[in-house]
């Protein structure tokens, strides 16, 4: 049987504790009763969730009794949303990372990209924002960068001599690493937003659009305004990076 940690106990009490505290002792007079339900059963969930008290789905599922229990929303609506259709565009999303982890695509996608670009240091450092941003345009921005940071410590690793003999200062390798640990951490984030599946932010502001606007916005006609945005973002980074905060040789 599993062990609770020191951390998930204290998670556990603080839950319920902070739930009854704000649904019972906490009234200001601008927030209904219905509110309060939500606010107490919102502050329940967030500390199971932060402190890992309970598996994460297990606490996903709390709003299902909790909103109805208190009041802030009834049933039907609770579960509607769990079946909202941008949560299955996100899991798509979800998918399509397990099956370019699966079979390597990640690594076929950098080291062909990387291959086109050539071999000098600004070359290889765009070829990794590239690549990393074209696989954040479809997978969440944490995975993509996991899927490439060992890639780019191996290349680190076997271009370590490389770069040190034509620099002529061990410090060019250091100097190297740096910059492209940073270009795959901002690329992953500037691909994000190319795409509506790109990070989860942009599923929340095409749903709340949606509900409080009735203005449907398609994978399409977010690409229309986010790729442009992601790609110009790409290059004054890469710019920034290589000429002014760390210069490279463009050799």
């Amino acid at each position: 049987m599993k062990s609770f940690s020191t951390k998930q106990k204290i998670g556990l009490a603080l839950g319920p504790t902070f739930f009854v505290i704000i649904l019972y002792l906490f009234s200001p007079a601008d927030l209904s009763d219905a509110g309060r339900g939500i606010l107490a059963s919102t502050a329940w969930i967030a500390i199971w969730w932060i402190t890992e008290a309970v598996p994460i789905p297990v606490t996903s599922l709390l709003p299902i009794v909790l909103f109805p229990l208190t009041g802030g929303l009834n049933l039907k609506t609770t579960t509607a949303a769990y079946g909202h259709h941008l949560i299955y565009l996100f899991v798509g999303g979800f998918i399509i990372a397990i099956a370019i982890e699966k079979w390597n695509l990640h690594r076929r996608i950098a080291m062909n990209i990387i291959n086109l670009m050539g071999t000098g240091s600004r070359k290889i450092v765009l070829g990794f924002m590239l690549a990393t941003a074209a696989l954040s345009m479809w997978i969440s921005n944490t995975a993509t960068t996991l899927m490439m940071m060992p890639i780019g410590v191996a290349v680190i690793i076997q271009l370590s001599d490389f770069i040190q003999k034509h620099s002529g200062n061990e410090r060019a390798t250091a100097v190297f690493a740096k910059v492209l640990m940073l270009a795959i951490a901002y690329s992953a984030s500037i691909g994000g937003m190319a795409s509506l599946i790109g990070t989860p932010p942009n599923l929340v502001f095409s749903g709340v659009i949606k509900e409080l606007y009735q203005v449907e916005v398609s994978f399409a006609r977010w690409m229309m305004f986010g790729l442009p945005v992601s790609i110009t973002m790409l290059a004054i980074c890469w710019i920034y990076l290589v000429r002014f905060a760390f210069p490279l040789r463009s050799e």
